[in-house]
């Protein structure tokens, strides 16, 4: 099976904010976030995708899930590549 990791940020009119989550399904996740039905954290909100990498392990999804959560200089890095590309 293959897993994502993700990050994502509100859409411009809506207060920044960012997530980052796992999944073995993008565009249903998406939808679960831009639904209300998400992580209690993005709820009220509408998200779209900043980055993906796919996995095809489970731990390594979830190691590399943690160890964006935590690095906030390269969730900083990834969001102005983002935006350059915008």
């Amino acid at each position: 099976m293959v897993y994502y990791v993700y990050f994502i940020k509100t859409l411009d009119y809506y207060r920044f904010k960012t997530y980052v989550g796992y999944t073995n399904n993008l565009n249903k996740r998406l939808e679960k976030h831009n639904s209300n039905l998400g992580a209690k954290s993005t709820r009220g909100y509408k998200w779209e995708f900043v980055y993906k990498k796919k996995f095809y392990s489970k731990s390594r999804a979830l190691s590399f899930e943690y160890k964006l959560k935590k690095d906030r200089k390269e969730r900083l890095r990834l969001l102005n590549d983002f935006k350059k590309k915008s």
